[in-house]
């Protein structure tokens, strides 16, 4: 078969048009939607990627699902380059878990400018930051003051006034973390309970260890610690056992990891808030599928969408 000039330069010219077109903003067979989470050296995080890969399979033929996590809480550096890599593999869609409310802010307005639409989940991005750059990035997710009140409230039943308690903290530059000690402290003061020290432990383990046990030695005479993450409050549970004081010092956390769930049973964990991790990122996920759907502008996206987050204690069902 003889191909003329003319024929050759259509083809080229149509596959030209062909490359336009699976640039973010133009339509696709099917969209690529990247998952970009916090460390998944966190159960939390581990659940909610099994959520997203279950969501996908169940959902194949309407979007491609690339995920990935850092190695440690506190590595925003790494994040960020997973953020650029996405920019680069042309993503239409990003929803992030980010590690730092401020730190993310400038590169998801450079993947907004590039037309990729982006959501917000678990820890939200700082308000005012956003409005700096001149974007507003979707929330899906909980109220973490009300989900750490809760199981603050909880606690206090057990105290009395006067009682001392310690919080272990979060990464401090996160919204959540800051959020769930307002929620914490909200519920001590309500009970004229004295909070005497409020540290990071960077949500893990290790460090939350190490926290939990110097608050125990600063202050013999601590009734409770109520750590920002499951992760914090086993690493207070393991202080408290090494300190001797195992049914002296109760501990309460937030997550509901599985691996707290044998500390709620017998004792070692008071209760724990469950804010639904397996759903988390199919809540976003579905919140960028129907904004890509219905051909929605970053700008053209609500606010913020509120989850569910419940007490959980060994009574719970």
């Amino acid at each position: 078969m003889k191909f003329t000039r003319r024929a050759v330069q259509a083809t080229i010219a149509l596959g030209l048009l062909g490359g336009l077109f699976a640039t973010p903003g133009f339509a696709q067979d099917k969209p690529k939607v990247a998952l970009v989470m916090k460390s998944l050296a966190n159960e939390f995080f581990q659940t909610m990627e099994a959520g997203a890969q279950a969501h996908n399979k169940a959902n194949a033929s309407e979007y491609t699902l690339v995920s990935n996590g850092i190695k440690n809480e506190t590595d925003t550096a790494a994040q960020i380059r997973m953020v650029e890599q996405m920019i680069a593999q042309k993503a239409n869609a990003i929803v992030i878990a980010p590690a730092d409310s401020k730190a993310l802010v400038p590169v998801l307005k450079t993947a907004i400018d590039k037309g990729i639409l982006v959501v917000n989940i678990d820890n939200q991005l700082d308000p005012a930051v956003q409005k700096e750059k001149g974007i507003q990035i979707p929330f899906a997710g909980p109220d973490n003051r009300t989900g750490a009140k809760l199981v603050g409230d909880y606690l206090a039943k057990q105290l009395k006034a006067g009682d001392k308690v310690g919080i272990l903290e979060g990464v401090s530059t996160t919204f959540n973390a800051q959020q769930r000690t307002l929620g914490f402290n909200d519920a001590m003061k309500a009970a004229s309970v004295s909070v005497v020290g409020v540290q990071s432990g960077d949500w893990e383990i290790n460090k939350g260890n190490t926290v939990a046990s110097g608050m125990l030695r600063e202050h013999p005479d601590l009734k409770a610690l109520l750590a920002g993450n499951d992760n914090m409050a086993i690493g207070a549970v393991a202080a408290v056992k090494a300190a001797g004081k195992t049914g002296k010092v109760m501990v309460v956390g937030y997550d509901n990891i599985d691996a707290v769930k044998p500390m709620l049973k017998d004792g070692r964990m008071l209760a724990t808030a469950d804010q639904f991790g397996a759903k988390q990122a199919v809540f976003g996920i579905e919140i960028a599928l129907k904004a890509l759907k219905e051909k929605k502008k970053q700008s053209e996206m609500p606010a913020a969408i509120q989850t569910d987050v419940v007490l959980v204690t060994k009574d719970s069902k």
